[in-house]
């Protein structure tokens, strides 16, 4: 392994805090050189609290630092197609967060010219650096459960329902706000990778159950952005396969227990692998879930324990190696053309829900 360290500048104060920030600077050969967030005051806070030399006051000034060779974009999703623009352009490596951008068109331009600059670009879909869901999708490649019937997955969360809540870009579906991007990106990315088929049909349904919330001045604002999404899927038939089709049921506002689960049937059995990474395996007849022993992964020091966070840890480390070994590329990352037919899927959601119909996705798309 090369001695050489990977220089990285974060922009975006917020998520990066709890997440991106304690898995980088825990990885060997790397070092945070700059942050920057919309309000300085906050950058800064956040740079002293962890040791960040430079807090720049405009995210233009990061990506042109010379001292710099990994850009991650953690920022609202109307951002992040001008951001990863720019720091391709000048030669930067790329963490882009999910949903990748806006809209199909905009994933496609940040994927042409990831590829024109042959830089690392990859999309944060930390998940598949969970050590469960890596197992997960060995035992599905190896025909452990048949042909794959269908896949479904469950997100419950309360952590919107909370009618006093500030307004924020969160609220907004114009700055990339809701429940199918936050959430439905992992779904879409999820499925695509463990079942190697893509989606080339889907319908949706949209709700926002919390209509109004007030901003940070106490105006009351509508809130445009939904906060429970359901999706119903056909997939590609291929060697995995045979008239698959999917579900996903997310909801920010549903109080209760927390659940994220996924769970794939197939003809000879299934797979269930639960949010903290836990996996389980039943066959045909046996009327039970049975443990499949797997590895949790690690966890960053001043990290939130869960999936996310040690799928994080694993995938951090994993960019840092490919980087110092000069790399482009991360064996099993989300690429950007991962999260342009993610992207493709999520407007097609969209639109299924306008008309009412299914909306078909054409190959190539």
């Amino acid at each position: 392994m090369s001695e050489r360290i990977i220089r990285i500048g974060i922009i975006g104060a917020g998520f990066a805090r709890t997440t991106q920030i304690p898995a980088f600077k825990a990885c060997a050969g790397a070092k945070i050189v700059a942050i920057t967030s919309a309000r300085r005051e906050h950058a800064e806070e956040v740079a002293r609290e962890f040791g960040i030399e430079h807090a720049e006051s405009d995210w233009r000034a990061l990506v042109a630092r010379d001292d710099i060779d990994l850009v991650s974009i953690v920022t609202p999703v109307a951002t992040h197609c001008e951001m990863a623009l720019a720091a391709l352009e000048s030669g930067k490596a790329v963490l882009c967060e999910k949903p990748m951008a806006m809209n199909a068109a905009e994933a496609l331009r940040m994927t042409e010219r990831a590829r024109a600059a042959g830089v690392l670009a990859l999309i944060d879909h930390e998940l598949r650096f969970l050590p469960g869901r890596m197992k997960m999708r060995e035992l599905i490649q190896n025909g452990d459960i048949g042909k794959v019937r269908h896949a479904k997955l469950t997100f419950r969360s309360d952590s919107r329902a909370d009618v006093n809540r500030p307004w924020n870009w969160w609220s907004d579906t114009t700055q990339g706000g809701g429940a199918l991007g936050a959430i439905g990106s992992h779904v879409i990315d999820g499925f695509h990778w463990l079942l190697g088929a893509e989606v080339r049909e889907v319908i949706g349904n949209l709700a926002t159950h919390i209509r109004e919330r007030k901003d940070e001045a106490g105006r009351l604002r509508e809130v445009t952005a939904d906060d429970e999404a359901n999706l119903l899927m056909r997939f590609d038939e291929t060697e995995l396969t045979e008239g698959a089709t999917g579900s996903a049921s997310m909801s920010l506002v549903e109080p209760g227990q927390a659940e994220h689960c996924l769970e794939i049937f197939g003809s000879s059995g299934a797979l269930m692998i639960e949010e903290s990474g836990e996996l389980w395996q039943s066959r045909v007849g046996e009327g039970e879930w049975k443990r499949v022993e797997t590895d949790r992964g690690e966890l960053a020091p001043g990290m939130r324990d869960g999936g996310w966070a040690r799928g994080f840890t694993a995938f951090s480390r994993r960019i840092v190696e490919a980087l110092r070994a000069g790399r482009a590329t991360v064996a099993g990352a989300a690429t950007f053309e991962d999260g342009y037919r993610t992207q493709v899927v999520l407007d097609a959601a969209r639109r299924a829900h306008e008309s009412g119909c299914w909306a078909k996705i054409e190959s190539g798309q």
